[in-house]
């Protein structure tokens, strides 16, 4: 395979980056300002998985990678690494995380490699580097929903997790007792707090279940988007604006939009 076109990719960065002749906006960017963009296509690929058009992933794709070679390139300038050390870094380790593919190693099922194989090598690379801690690698800057969900799953696998997925369900619903206590006392400190753990357990028993909640988060907010834009259009036909508008009459139409949505499907 051609390395032509990321060799392209990289000398177009380069001179973007070059102080003579370079774009005056690509020069003034840092490692902390570039990864708010770095994070946004990450998102818009998933957008473009969730919609199934392999045309908008394969440009989304290109932007993401764009943030690789990005990054790369202020790395290589302040003398870190370059691209190049970047591709090995990731090969390598994709290789030693995979004994059963390139050593002799017996995997029996995706569960076994997710559940055994990767986690003992993830082990042995958190050794050499000197980690203390299961959860030390879990990126702070993640999602919360998602952040969550790998700091629950980590510290199942040392036994710290519920027998049984239903005794969550009988902490949330303590949970929730608390967070209307803390609410009869307007307590906003305890209320923040309680509400925190209340989704912490939500997000739990999600996860013990086998539902991927940041998943089912987005699903819920595409079916709210939808069926707020049903009310609109109701009301756009009616002539009529939400001020003049009853929420009884709005909880109608929401209602209709859904019957339409379940008969469609």
């Amino acid at each position: 395979m051609s390395t032509k076109p990321i060799d392209e990719l990289r000398a177009v960065m380069a001179r973007l980056r070059n102080p003579e002749g370079g774009c005056p906006w690509d020069l003034e960017q840092n490692f902390k300002s570039i990864a708010p963009y770095t994070i946004e296509e990450a998102y818009e690929v998933a957008d473009a998985i969730e919609q199934n058009d392999m045309a908008a992933l394969e440009d989304e794709l290109g932007d993401l990678l764009l943030q690789v070679v990005y990054h790369a390139q202020m790395a290589q300038e302040a003398g870190h690494f370059n691209f190049d050390d970047v591709a090995a870094h990731v090969t390598a380790k994709m290789i030693h995380r995979h004994p059963h593919v390139f050593g002799e190693e017996k995997a029996q099922s995706a569960a076994d490699v997710e559940g055994r194989i990767w986690e003992e090598r993830k082990a042995q690379e958190k050794r050499k580097q000197g980690q203390d801690s299961i959860l030390a690698d879990v990126p702070l800057a993640l999602p919360s929903v998602m952040r969550a969900q790998k700091l629950q799953k980590r510290a199942a696998r040392v036994g710290f997790e519920w027998p049984e997925a239903i005794q969550v369900l009988d902490k949330l619903e303590e949970e929730i007792q608390e967070l209307r206590e803390a609410i009869a006392n307007q307590d906003k400190a305890n209320i923040h707090e309680e509400i925190g753990d209340a989704l912490f357990c939500v997000i739990n028993y999600g996860r013990m279940i086998g539902v991927d909640c940041e998943t089912a988060l987005r699903d819920v907010n595409g079916k709210f988007e939808r069926r707020f834009r049903g009310i609109e259009r109701e009301l756009k036909n009616r002539g009529k604006t939400f001020e003049q508008t009853t929420l009884d009459e709005m909880e109608l139409i929401w209602v209709a939009e859904k019957q339409k949505e379940k008969k469609s499907a």
